[in-house]
């Protein structure tokens, strides 16, 4: 592998990773203040639809965000209401929403539009277009850097930016602001957040309309900028590849990262080759593009060290009275 190959690689990686990173920073936010959620998956997948849908009629991008951030949103405040407010089950709200989404998401598709259940491409100012950053055509031309900042930190679509920049907003959120404290003490110890005079619901419900919206932005961008339209079941687990993530990176912001874009990598692997040889055995392209489900699987199963989540995580809030 040269080194523009292995930039290209990278620069698929980082487009790949985008919306797990949002989702995964979503679910962090949500399972912090222990609210677990599985329905990351019907978020991002309703959001990629209203995204789409809309930014199709008005022909406008910024509406169509807008409208995925608000659906996804809407799911958001669904679960918390059936998991905060009614003290459901936190895992079988997230099931429902994502059975919810998987249905509706077509229903509506193929009323609306009457394409099987997908939208129309997106053209011009209904996607989100690449940024040339400054500079990355003058230094295209130096070596090593010029190609590094050209190929792999200039050319993305805004979105990516926001995403990996979410991250040390995030870091600094839950660890340098009131804020954070209190989300994180909710989700460890939440008799003692209600004792000191402060809402557990009302802190729970805040980390659970984050989640809705950077699930939203995840929604459209799959939608938007990644794809140019929505189709049926576009996530193809990525909710569920996030939480493995999450679980990986255990609840921390930078690992969050690293994991995000290990699973991304994977899929820029599987996507650019076709076969791979080592020694003298090939591996097939449908092992590779099953590589980040199989490691979904093995960090679910435990076989990466012992992750311990947020210690009131899935149990609902109860005041003593």
């Amino acid at each position: 592998m040269d080194f523009i190959t292995a930039l290209q690689v990278l620069d698929s990686t980082v487009r790949l990773s985008t919306p797990l990173l949002l989702a995964c920073l979503a679910g962090l936010f949500s399972e912090r203040a222990g609210i677990f959620d599985i329905g990351l998956e019907g978020k991002m997948l309703m959001a990629a639809f209203f995204s789409a849908a809309v930014a199709f009629v008005t022909g406008s991008v910024w509406l169509g965000m807008l409208a995925g951030i608000a659906s996804s949103m809407l799911l958001s405040a669904l679960h918390g209401l059936a998991s905060i407010t009614f003290r459901g089950n936190q895992l079988i709200s997230g099931v429902a929403i994502n059975f919810l989404a998987a249905g509706m998401t077509v229903l509506i598709a193929q009323d609306w539009f009457s394409q099987g259940g997908r939208t129309p491409s997106l053209i011009g100012q209904a996607r989100f277009e690449p940024l040339t950053l400054p500079f990355a055509e003058a230094l295209q031309g130096v070596p090593i850097l010029g190609p590094l900042y050209y190929e792999l930190i200039s050319g993305h679509t805004l979105p990516v930016y926001f995403a990996f920049l979410c991250v040390p907003a995030t870091w600094w959120i839950l660890y340098r602001t009131r804020f954070g404290l209190r989300l994180r003490a909710v989700g460890e110890n939440p008799a003692a957040v209600d004792t000191a005079g402060i809402s557990v619901i009302g802190l729970r419900y805040a980390a659970v309309a984050i989640c809705g919206l950077l699930c939203g932005i995840a929604g459209a961008y799959l939608a938007t900028a990644l794809q140019a339209g929505f189709i049926k079941d576009m996530t193809a687990g990525r909710g569920y590849i996030a939480l493995a993530a999450l679980i990986f990176a255990k609840w921390r912001p930078w690992y969050a990262l690293m994991s995000c874009l290990l699973f991304g990598f994977l899929q820029a692997i599987a996507l650019r080759y076709q076969n791979i040889d080592i020694g003298p055995i090939t591996l097939p392209v449908q092992f590779m593009d099953a590589l980040p489900y199989i490691l979904t699987v093995v960090i679910l199963a435990g076989f990466v060290g012992r992750a311990i989540p947020p210690h009131a995580g899935g149990e609902p809030y109860v005041k003593e009275r």
